[in-house]
């Protein structure tokens, strides 16, 4: 990564490497909340000029740190500051709202010396779809600068007339402060003489009056216990292979920092930089891919998710009555109604895939409570799948775009030439995808199997009869005897839109597909076409819109691949699942930190090494989450609390011999299994089992 990004709750800080924010950077460089801009310009000087980059590192992903030193200083009088004489650490974290920066310079030189520290601060409020330059729109102004005593703030009003603020303040008398954002302190070291300053710089939005700030110490100590309650929280992982464990421990921590929580409970916003916000799909799916580590996150994003669900009919918004939001944003642009996204409505399959996160949540827990408390919720979304998203009648679901300033492809392949035919035209709206037909059939029967447990029998074998009839119609409008696999989409002619891709493969998880074309879809996925050697595909190889080098025509997109393996797992395909994780688990080897990003092209390995894509997001939350999917993959770990059993098919990959796991939250118990490789063949042992589920081992 050519940034820094550290985030806790709604507060993020993107820097470049030095820790710095120039003016005008072209990657929106800033600290961020309520998708506002809080600071714009961050510069650290000693005497005036640029330190030199010793190291930068954010290997925690609560904290950063970076090295300086000073260049050769020198004026007419002779000798100002030998080169490498100062020491600069710049660490920072963020907890309660407040980012902290802890700077401590040391001196090196033999003899005392005398030097200052300079920090040219500014904040620009701006929007950020402004910043990202997607939009433009009515804004409003800087109202001033106020200093007081150790800190000064910047003030801002609005177009939505809330009233914004960024207060700085530090613990250190400085030699000079200007209303412009410039502070500047001095420093009289001895030998190996060091003293340590800190900022502390605080968004605020409203009229609220400034909060106390906790003590730099005691708000370390507090971030520290809330990561040691978390990993005290999760499931453990110990794999004699390196490299997984380092993917699994990242991903944990990934996922962790990705924690936002709106009053309804944790869940994981999409990504960061630019996706630190609720968002429907992306949020469903990582927590689909958290549940075997901590169930609690799938039960903030539901609650999260419902709280926001559609009320009325807004083409503004492409809202309608029981639809899960796409995306929510907090901007002026966005509360005063200049962009739709105050939630945005613009996807098909965030309401599927809600009833399907819920459905699996409860296997996992045996929470029926939550299917009492989300009641209505689920109806509206059933109603929603069979009202608005089906409004032809034909039985499948489709979208179609209505708001101006909205997206027009409202899958997870979102832009605009993701939905192409074989001869190279793009489809045409209203387009039936088909994992989407998938996420229905999994929702629906999920929803029927907890109907029946709350005695609601003739409503649970409705939607079984409804989810057979989907069944029947998905194999005889998206098949391609041809190919041997399923067309991606339907288009408005309800033609098949027959490029070979990944979203077929998506279909596996949900059980609606016979074991013959299941295995088709299986080895169509593996082969030459689609798996480059570090992954699925999201298009296949020597298609028309194939390009390895495409949003999502070719990439390969690690969120993707996890829920492709969900499915495989689920059905045995046990060596195909070591093929993809072992892919993957190469391509992280290329990647800063040991982590998977948002996508990466699509080349295989006759370029060498996984080629990056330019502006993908990390951490990203679904990627981050699909690490945890391999554990739950090679275990082949599937309970069902409804019938108090747990299903598991153990297998390890060519490189381990070991993969133990332990404490996995399952009713109201927990599970942990310990996989071996010995002569060749794999031991299963149950260490732990207070779940009371009998354990079926394949």
């Amino acid at each position: 990564m050519d940034y820094r990004v550290i985030k806790e709750n709604d507060l993020f800080f993107l820097t470049d490497t030095k820790g710095n924010i120039p003016e005008n950077h072209y990657y929106g460089l800033g600290l961020y909340t309520k998708d506002t801009r809080f600071l714009s310009k961050l510069d650290l000087k000693i005497n005036g000029e640029e330190p030199i980059l010793l190291s930068s590192s954010a290997t925690e992903n609560y904290m950063a740190e970076v090295l300086l030193t000073n260049p050769h200083m020198e004026n007419e009088a002779g000798l100002v500051l030998w080169r490498e004489s100062v020491e600069i650490e710049r660490t920072r974290f963020i907890y309660d709202d407040v980012l902290y920066e802890s700077i401590k310079v040391k001196n090196y030189f033999p003899k005392p010396i005398s030097f200052n520290i300079s920090l040219h601060m500014d904040v620009d409020f701006a929007d950020m779809f402004i910043v990202r330059g997607f939009q433009t729109g009515n804004i409003g102004h800087r109202t001033g600068q106020t200093i007081e005593d150790r800190a000064f703030s910047y003030h801002y009003i609005g177009a939505d007339e809330v009233k914004r603020s960024t207060k700085v303040s530090w613990d250190k008398d400085a030699k000079n402060v200007s209303d412009q954002g410039d502070i500047l302190f001095e420093f009289h070291l001895d030998h190996e003489e060091e003293e340590t300053f800190t900022l502390m710089i605080q968004p605020q939005i409203g009229e609220d009056e400034d909060k106390e700030i906790i003590p730099h110490d005691q708000a370390v100590r507090l971030l520290e216990d809330s990561y040691k309650q978390w990993n005290g929280k999760v499931t453990k992982v110990e794999t004699d292979y390196q490299p997984l464990q380092r993917l699994v421990e990242r991903g944990i921590g990934d996922i962790r920092v990705l924690l936002t929580d709106l009053g309804y409970g944790q869940f994981p916003v999409a990504g960061l930089p630019w996706f630190g916000v609720p968002f429907g799909r992306d949020s469903l799916i990582a927590s689909l891919q958290t549940l075997p580590f901590y169930p609690e996150v799938a039960k903030g994003t539901l609650f999260t998710l419902a709280e926001k669900q559609g009320k009325n009919i807004d083409p503004f918004r492409d809202e309608q009555p029981g639809k899960i939001m796409h995306e929510i944003r907090f901007g002026e642009l966005a509360e005063t109604g200049q962009i739709p996204f105050a939630p945005y409505y613009g996807t098909v399959d965030a309401t599927p895939l809600f009833l399907v996160l819920l459905t699996e949540y409860v296997k996992w827990t045996g929470d029926l409570e939550i299917v009492k408390q989300l009641h209505e919720n689920i109806y509206a979304a059933l109603n929603w799948i069979d009202q608005y998203g089906d409004r032809d009648g034909d039985g499948f679901v489709e979208y179609y775009q209505e708001a101006s300033k909205g997206i027009a492809n409202q899958g997870w392949k979102d832009s605009g030439d993701s939905i192409v035919h074989r001869n190279g035209d793009y489809a045409e709206a209203p387009i039936a995808l088909s994992e989407v037909q998938g996420y229905v059939y999994h929702a629906k029967m999920g929803v029927a199997s907890l109907l029946d447990k709350l005695g609601e029998d003739d409503k649970a074998l409705k939607l079984r009869t409804e989810a057979e009839q989907l069944k029947a119609k998905f194999e005889q409008s998206f098949w391609m005897n041809d190919t041997q696999f399923y067309a991606i989409a339907l288009d408005k002619k309800k033609e098949q839109v027959g490029t070979i891709t990944s979203n077929p493969g998506h279909v596996l998880f949900s059980g609606m597909l016979s074991e013959e074309r299941a295995e088709a879809v299986v080895e169509t996925l593996v082969s030459d076409k689609m798996f480059s050697g570090y992954g699925i595909r999201t298009m296949g190889a020597g298609e028309s819109g194939y390009n390895p080098m495409s949003y999502h025509d070719g990439s390969i997109w690690p969120h993707d691949n996890s829920m492709i393996l969900l499915g495989m797992s689920k059905l045995g395909y046990k060596q195909d699942v070591n093929v993809v994780i072992e892919g993957l688990i190469k391509a992280a080897d290329a990647f800063e930190y040991d982590r998977l990003p948002e996508l990466f092209c699509g080349y295989g390995k006759e370029r060498g090494e996984p080629v990056k894509y330019p502006v993908a997001c990390s951490p990203q939350a679904w990627a981050a989450g699909t690490p945890l999917v391999f554990i739950q993959s090679l275990l082949g770990l599937f309970p069902d609390s409804l019938q108090q059993q747990i299903h598991l098919a153990p297998n390890l990959l060519d490189k381990m011999d070991l993969l133990k796991v332990e404490d996995i939250s399952i009713g109201s118990g927990l599970l942990s299994v310990k996989v071996t490789r010995n002569d060749e063949r794999i031991h299963v042992e149950i260490e732990k089992n207070t779940t009371d589920f009998e354990v079926v081992i394949h």
